[in-house]
């Protein structure tokens, strides 16, 4: 009879503490669009310094801040789950699951990242490629991780993996071409996106419940101030708390001042 007993009460033990999504669990879409408050914004041409001949070909842009003349949508700016000391992420949605050893490609391609910025999981594959026709370096001074630092031959392409999730995303830059610069996330969870050119973000399948995020973007760091609906909001080391329900969870329209990309 004691072997019995305690036979079932390991199996509700075990049961009880499985992972993965709850029964019943249900699951809502985070969306924003961030958009430049101020005027007409172009952005500046780097400067070739070297590999001129090949490089020289294309129009290099200053990337720190890319926003959309059609209509100012800001792009490669980062939403991700904030998680506190000791804090988990949840069990991720079962479509996740598609995506979860994918291989990510951050490529050299006309002498510039490409992408400006990206976000990969600790389980998928980074791809550091070169699409161009001279050689190229790729840093990335990540904190967590141990530092990249590989020089990619002329179409070549390499693989590596990031292990750790970063707090922060990573710089990456080139020292055979000084100018170019990029950034990317890495995270433990796949809850975590960046803004297209058009300024548009979304989150799929973020579990129902009251989530902290954080938005960060590489000249402004924190996004710390947004107006939303004609109103200032703060966002306090750029965190801002969300109750997401079933369906679309839309922040709107969120417009930044271009104070916060003061130099």
């Amino acid at each position: 009879m004691y072997r019995f007993l305690l036979a079932i009460l390991l199996l509700v033990v075990v049961v009880g503490g499985r992972t993965g999504p709850a029964v019943g669990q249900e699951y809502g879409d985070l969306t924003a669009t961030f958009v430049y408050g101020g005027n007409q914004f172009v952005a500046d041409p780097l400067r070739i310094t070297s590999d001129k001949e090949f490089c020289g070909r294309f129009q290099v842009l200053d990337e720190t801040l890319a926003v959309n003349p059609e209509n100012q949508g800001i792009g490669n700016v980062f939403v991700w789950l904030f998680l506190g000391r000791g804090e988990q992420a949840p069990d991720p949605h079962p479509s996740y699951a598609e995506t979860a050893e994918d291989k990510i490609l951050l490529d050299n391609l006309e002498c510039r990242f490409d992408p400006h910025a990206l976000v990969v999981r600790t389980t998928q594959t980074l791809i550091l490629g070169n699409s161009d026709a001279i050689g190229h370096n790729c840093k990335i001074d990540t904190f967590a991780n141990p530092p990249i630092n590989y020089t990619i031959p002329a179409g070549g392409q390499l693989e590596h993996q990031l292990k750790m999730p970063e707090r922060l995303p990573a710089r990456v830059s080139c020292s055979i071409h000084p100018w170019m610069s990029g950034w990317v996330l890495v995270k433990d969870n796949p809850y975590m996106a960046v803004s297209d050119a058009d300024g548009k973000l979304e989150i799929k399948n973020m579990p129902v419940g009251t989530w902290t995020f954080q938005v960060w973007q590489q000249r402004a760091g924190y996004v710390n101030q947004v107006t939303i609906d004609g109103q200032p909001v703060e966002w306090a080391r750029g965190r801002l708390e969300i109750e997401i329900e079933p369906g679309t969870n839309d922040l709107g329209t969120v417009v930044l001042d271009p104070e916060l990309f003061a130099d």
